[in-house]
């Protein structure tokens, strides 16, 4: 596989300007990666950026801490898919995980899948890995595993940490494909992104992804 293309290049920073935009989806489209991520106000500019790329747009919802109710997370995601959004990375309600009211978190994903029938979009699933235990991500992982979300990705890069090697390798024991798995947070090496493709993800949300492609093809010029 193309190695850029496990990239989804990401600034979620609150003050990213416009200029940040600009320069994150030249990168993306000249490597060729997955997906920009952004959040929802820059929606329409990188549309308009990467419209002749096929590098995808994707944004945010309910982020960083999940909290919303379901209707404004499907009200947000409708937003977002009106403004050109290809791909939706919501965070799931975290609280209700930690009520046990598994149901919540159904419905959430249930009522974003169905804007499926007037849209066309993948979803990510965030479960913000930092503030799970072991047991809770394992079952977090099941349940998606019949959710009909395409990914389960572990970090929001908001709370104490990003993702770690033992988180996925926790959702590699117990996914099931189709879920894929999108590793987030604290990815700033190549040593670290190809530890972690190696133990099964299949995306990498990274700001520094230029970087690691460079140092990447560094590695394999000539």
């Amino acid at each position: 596989m193309h190695f850029a293309s496990y990239f989804d290049h990401t600034d979620l920073r609150p003050q990213a300007s416009r200029e940040d935009i600009y320069k994150l989806c030249r990168q993306a489209a000249y490597h060729e990666m997955a997906a920009v991520c952004i959040q929802p106000y820059r929606v329409p500019l990188a549309y308009h950026l990467l419209r002749d790329s096929p590098v995808k747009v994707c944004t945010v919802i309910a982020f960083p801490f999940g909290a919303d109710n379901v209707a404004n997370k499907v009200q947000q995601a409708v937003h977002a898919l009106e403004d050109g959004a290809e791909e939706i990375d919501m965070v799931m309600n975290i609280g209700a995980l930690k009520d046990r009211q598994y149901s919540v978190i159904k419905h959430e994903i249930e009522a974003l899948l169905a804007l499926r029938r007037d849209y066309s979009f993948i979803l990510k699933v965030i479960v913000e890995t930092a503030l799970l235990s072991t047991e809770e991500l394992k079952q977090l992982t099941c349940l998606l595993n019949d959710s009909g979300a395409d990914y389960i990705k572990t970090s929001t890069g908001f709370s104490h940490r990003g993702v770690s090697l033992e988180d996925i390798q926790t959702i590699a024991r117990y996914r099931v494909p189709p879920l894929k798995i999108k590793a987030s947070g604290g990815i700033r090496d190549l040593s670290f992104a190809l530890t972690l493709i190696a133990a099964g993800a299949d995306r990498l949300g990274c700001s520094c992804s230029q970087q690691i492609i460079q140092a990447y093809e560094a590695q394999h010029r000539g």
